[in-house]
């Protein structure tokens, strides 16, 4: 059994007097950063420093291959078999319907269980092969394809869960139902920060370019869970305050805010001192962090210091806020700030229809983009120790859901086989892992769960996955699970 942290301790200590009264005025505001005493984390520049504080001292458990990670999550599901997952047999069979031995009774989603048919539906794109390792890719996403070399491709990523919610929430907290801490948050617990005037974990939710509604995404795919509230992701907003209420409010100054939060400090020190709870540290820090992120985050988010050529690099819509182009733009400035973690969400992938109108808009929003963040950050030296992943919640199906034509089509979600990529922080460059049928419906070389997956991404930033653990309901939990994982050590250098 772990040892019990001192949050834990605190709990088996709460007193039921104390337990209601504090009730009554929840759990303060929202992390608006990951945070550390001052007497333990001195306030440093705006720009990276390489001293990481905080975080548990077992950790890392192993020399690490990346200091900081940020993740590219496609939410909705992209089409493997239009992108990556190259199946030519299919040309010949299309509208023949999908063959009950390859489906084997595996469940589906209420939108094409009740089809009579299920017609096949052969990608429409072309596909080509690229790089020292001929990675097929298709032509929508030609930028993506120039990387070929840089790039860990598993074609044979699957998961349990069939629907967006549980399937998103799974793949980013590690269980299907809410409540659990986030990969981000596990990172700001286990290894800490590495910059006192910016949050260890960032999320941006960016504009999308397909059809106008999305599947729904909430803040607890970045929250803390059961760890202290300190680690949870924080937004990053494309209009006003870039983190809300970052601002002074009309009347107030620099120096009014100081003395405000210079006496608030003394009250929840005292209140720290006659109860001990280690939430009240975390909201003296909370208050440190949003004076100290109203100099940074202006900073971070003002585009003026960069050249024109960098900016072309990353297209014509990275001087729009709320871009996934401009969202890359930030990932790159958090990552030279040496920001541990940081997670775009780009929603619209959940094509059930009109994949040609709606897909090649989507590899338009994010194409470009990708590829200019891993070139600008290997550029500056920092890909080597920077892992950057880029993937959905899920796959979609071969069959066709709905009217299937020769230029057009919908597939419904398919959890069976996905294809992610991964570069940098010391995954191995140019790799094709795994591979399908040839329908794209079943894994037969080379499983990739997506406990293994975050067990992989884990390993990178020094992390047996099996040792970080946190006690909460009387477990010790973690996020890759109770069951046996492993990292994917063919494809780490």
């Amino acid at each position: 059994m772990s040892a019990l942290n001192p949050i834990q301790q605190y709990g088996n200590a709460l007193t039921r007097r104390h337990f209601f009264g504090q009730g009554a005025f929840g759990v303060g505001a929202a992390a608006l950063a990951s945070l550390l005493p001052s007497s333990i984390l001195a306030p440093c520049s705006a720009h990276a420093n390489s001293v990481a504080a905080g975080g548990l001292p077992e950790l890392p458990h192993f020399a690490p291959t990346a200091k900081r990670a940020i993740y590219l999550h496609m939410n909705g599901g992209p089409s493997q078999m239009d992108l990556f997952d190259y199946k030519p047999k299919m040309a010949d069979m299309f509208d023949v319907d999908l063959p009950e031995s390859i489906r084997a009774g595996q469940r589906l989603t209420t939108m094409t269980s009740g089809q009579t048919r299920f017609p096949l539906a052969p990608s429409i794109y072309k596909f080509r092969q690229y790089g020292q390792h001929g990675a097929w890719m298709s032509d929508l996403i030609p930028y993506t394809a120039r990387m070929a070399d840089d790039l860990s491709i598993v074609k044979t990523v699957w998961t349990e869960a069939i629907n967006h919610d549980p399937a998103v929430t799974y793949i980013c907290t590690g269980n299907q139902l809410p409540g659990r801490a986030s990969l981000g948050s596990w990172l700001s617990y286990g290894l800490g920060t590495m910059n006192a005037n910016l949050p260890a974990f960032v999320v941006m939710t960016p504009s999308w370019s397909s059809k106008t509604d999305a599947q729904a995404i909430y803040n607890r795919l970045w929250g803390s869970g059961y760890l202290p509230t300190q680690h949870q992701g924080v937004a990053l907003r494309s209009q006003g305050d870039p983190v809300l209420f970052l601002s002074n409010p009309p009347g107030v100054d620099a120096a009014t805010r100081r003395r405000t939060l210079d006496r608030i400090a003394r009250f929840n020190q005292r209140t720290l001192a006659e109860i001990g709870d280690p939430e009240t540290q975390t909201r003296i820090e909370q208050y440190e962090m949003a004076f100290r992120m109203q100099t940074s985050v202006p900073e971070l988010t003002n585009l003026n210091d960069e050249p024109k050529h960098i900016l072309d690099m990353y297209g014509p819509d990275v001087l729009k806020p709320g871009t996934f182009a401009a969202s890359c733009l930030l990932a790159r400035r958090l990552a030279e700030r040496d920001v541990r973690f940081v997670q775009i969400f780009h929603r619209g992938w959940d094509q059930h229809g009109n994949i040609a109108g709606d897909l090649p808009r989507q590899c338009q929003d994010v194409d470009q983009a990708g590829w200019a963040l891993v070139q600008d950050l290997k550029q500056r030296g920092l890909l080597q120790d920077t892992l950057v992943i880029w993937g959905g919640e899920f796959g979609r199906t071969i069959y066709c859901q709905g009217g299937l034509t020769r230029e057009n089509y919908g597939r419904d979600h398919h959890p069976r086989c996905f294809t992610m990529w991964m570069t940098g922080g010391g995954v191995r460059p140019g790799v094709v892992y795994g591979e399908t049928d040839d329908f794209s419906y079943n894994i037969v070389d080379k499983p990739v769960h997506i406990h293994d997956l975050n067990a992989t991404i884990l390993h990178t930033l020094g992390i047996d996955h099996s040792r970080l653990t946190f006690r909460a309901q009387g477990l010790d939990q973690r996020l890759t699970g109770v069951e046996e994982h492993h990292a994917v050590t063919d494809l780490l250098m």
